[in-house]
């Protein structure tokens, strides 16, 4: 069997969410397919040019190319919620109210937005 790359329209819709971590402020956007299904997601983090930085790009890319290779919401959730490292703490988030790391807070951003559960709860 081979994977094939279902890549996103050139004009796509997205979410652009602002979060911090710790006190490190970030924006997190999503892009969507036509089903409003996540194909890719990018984070500014206001440590610009750091190692949190790189790493949390370095995330980004193989996030999206793992969507769009065919990875669920779920599957993606169900390994990155709960990685640990700094920064780690408080959120801006009362539905997130502490994170393990900036890559436990987005897991749990999309579990929470996008995951199986939580389109059931909305219809």
């Amino acid at each position: 069997m081979v994977a094939q790359r279902s890549a996103l329209p050139s004009t796509r819709h997205s979410i652009t969410h602002k979060f911090a971590v710790d006190g490190h402020e970030g924006y997190l956007t999503i892009g969507l397919y036509d089903n409003e299904q996540p194909g890719e997601i990018f984070i500014k983090i206001s440590k610009e040019g750091s190692a949190i930085s790189g790493m949390v790009q370095a995330f980004c890319r193989a996030f999206s190319l793992a969507l769009q290779f065919g990875l669920s919401v779920d599957e993606a959730v169900a390994r990155f919620k709960g990685m640990r490292f700094e920064p780690m703490g408080q959120t801006s988030n009362p539905d997130i109210p502490e994170a393990s790391s900036v890559v436990d807070y987005v897991a749990r951003y999309l579990e929470q937005e996008f995951s199986t559960a939580a389109t059931r709860s909305r219809r």
